[in-house]
């Protein structure tokens, strides 16, 4: 068991550190914050879909903290923790799918719906006056968080269905656990 945890913990930092790393890379930056970043996500929603939802969460919270000491923006405590701390750790989601058929998509479908969720309500109650005069906040929110969360996570899922891409994820999982 105690090998197995330090394997988790390896692991789970790898890609913590990997997330950090391709959270870099932006394709779009967006006026107010916020951007389209090369598959950052997916290294975040990894550790849960290989170790297990404790692991995934944990690695999440991590992250989100992470992202936080490294240039995170708060105007309040509420916002703080829908943006770093619950947003993050839905990335960790993914790990309640590890067993199931298609469980890398759903997992990871999961994840960013459930960040992106957290994110459209931080923007709705704490950004909502950025919104172009005449527009519903809730609006803005969506459209805002649409743009940089849900347009990574349709890249992404396109990338995972790349068989090559797919069949070496699940490959590492197999080995990783064995």
């Amino acid at each position: 068991m105690r090998n197995k945890n330090v394997k988790y913990l390896v692991l789970c930092a790898i890609l913590i550190a990997l997330s950090i790393g391709l959270n870099q890379i932006k394709l779009l930056h967006l006026p107010f914050g916020g951007s389209i970043t090369l598959l950052s996500m997916l290294a975040a929603t990894l550790a849960g879909y290989f170790c297990g939802p404790k692991w995934g969460l944990i690695s999440g919270l991590a992250l989100g903290l992470l992202n936080l000491a490294f240039g995170g923006y708060v105007i309040h405590p509420i916002q703080l923790i829908l943006d770093y701390i619950l947003a993050f750790t839905a990335l960790g989601l993914s790990g309640f799918f590890t067993e199931t058929k298609n469980g890398l998509y759903i997992g990871y479908a999961v994840s960013v719906v459930a960040r992106f969720f957290c994110s459209f309500l931080s923007g709705f109650i704490f950004f909502g006056e950025y919104a172009p005069e005449g527009m519903n906040p809730a609006l803005y929110s969506f459209a805002y968080n649409g743009i940089s969360i849900g347009a990574e996570g349709i890249i992404t899922l396109i990338i995972l269905a790349i068989p090559v891409v797919h069949d070496t994820i699940y490959r590492l999982k197999k080995q990783f656990n064995d």
